[in-house]
């Protein structure tokens, strides 16, 4: 049988109290919690995150890659340092992200015996083969123990190119999310599982999608079950 890789629910809510109430019903689908920190009006806890039976990814994504987070790049990086040492599991760093802010949090991460996932958006297109494999080495020099590689498809052509991407990733031993974005792309969310793909994203609701096409986490689970009755 063929390993899949894991599933994670995103969750944007206002409150910790709200995380935690959106997360229960579906805790027993998911291997791992992304928690949006920039959703939040209230500081991410170290409870709350203790109150979670699964690893918890954090990210605060800023604006400038399709985020909420609107404050200066010292306060983003020392919430997910915070995060960190709070018991966070997993923490979320955009490629674009000063080097010196990046290396903080890949030592936090380490020192703190979490991974550090390196991660790029593209919200308009999926760029062409010779770039997307450019990313891939930037986050493998990175120093990045997990890639991340989101792009927009409009058409069959763009979601293959970037699901290509899985075979230099495996080639390099290096543990890669690839999927995309927009209809064209939505496949890719549940292909991505079975042909090398570190981890796919899904959503409490439709409602709550936090990405273009991000499908939901029963509707993620259905079709698993349609692949693999285990699931």
């Amino acid at each position: 049988m063929v390993q899949r890789g894991l599933i994670c629910v995103a969750v944007m809510a206002e409150t910790c109290e709200g995380v935690l109430a959106a997360v229960a019903p579906v805790v027993e689908l998911v291997d791992v919690i992304e928690i949006r920190i920039d959703g939040l009006r209230e500081p991410l806890t170290r409870a709350c995150i203790a109150a979670l039976a699964k690893p918890v990814l954090a990210t605060n994504r800023p604006i400038w890659e399709g985020g909420r987070f609107t404050g200066s790049e010292q306060e983003r990086i020392d919430r997910l340092d915070a995060a960190l040492r709070d018991g966070a599991r997993l923490v979320d760093i955009e490629l674009r992200t000063a080097p010196e802010l990046c290396a903080r949090l890949l030592s936090t991460a380490h020192r703190f015996d979490a991974k550090a996932l390196v991660s790029s958006h593209d919200f308009t297109a999926t760029p062409s083969a010779g770039r997307l494999s450019d990313l891939l080495l930037q986050m493998i020099a990175s120093g990045a123990d997990i890639g991340k590689i989101v792009t927009t498809a409009t058409s069959p052509a763009d979601t293959l190119r970037l699901l290509t991407l899985q075979q230099e990733a495996m080639t390099a031993a290096f543990p890669l999310c690839a999927f995309a974005m927009g209809e064209a792309g939505t496949i890719s969310r549940l292909a991505t599982l079975y042909l090398g793909g570190f981890m796919t994203y899904a959503a409490l609701s439709q409602e709550q999608a936090t990405a273009p096409g991000q499908i939901t986490i029963h509707n993620l689970h259905r079709l698993l079950a349609r692949l693999d009755p285990s699931s």
